[in-house]
């Protein structure tokens, strides 16, 4: 579904989708169901747009190896880990009886995650 100001791929996070550990350093995100677009033509200009629904989850386990970005110009500061990111998914188009699905988490491994605290705008401090 796309909003009425344009955006898609925005959704609501349920109370209860994203767990954090109590130190931080793992977080699990669990979402059913999701509606989403398929738009196989993007970024064709009104390229048609056919209602689908997504199940994912993705789950992040912090490293030893710190990470640290900061960029006082652009009041933006990053604390956190390196991580190791794994995802699995799926996905139906009921109109055209299209459907995918991953491989499972166990086998997703992302080349690069990081997990931690962000802050910017008027929360950020020198």
């Amino acid at each position: 579904m796309i909003a009425s100001s344009g955006l898609y791929w925005v959704t609501v996070i349920p109370a209860g989708a994203l767990t954090i550990s109590a130190d931080g350093r793992h977080a699990v995100l669990d979402m059913h169901d999701v509606e989403v677009i398929d738009q196989p033509t993007f970024p064709a200009h009104a390229a048609p747009a056919t209602p689908a629904r997504m199940t994912y989850r993705a789950e992040w386990e912090a490293t030893d190896e710190r990470a640290e970005y900061v960029d006082a110009l652009k009041q933006y500061r990053f604390t956190g880990w390196r991580a190791r990111g794994r995802l699995e998914a799926s996905v139906t188009v009921p109109s055209t009886g299209f459907s995918w699905k991953s491989d499972p988490i166990a086998d997703s491994n992302a080349a690069f995650g990081v997990i931690g605290d962000e802050v910017n705008g008027r929360y950020f401090t020198a």
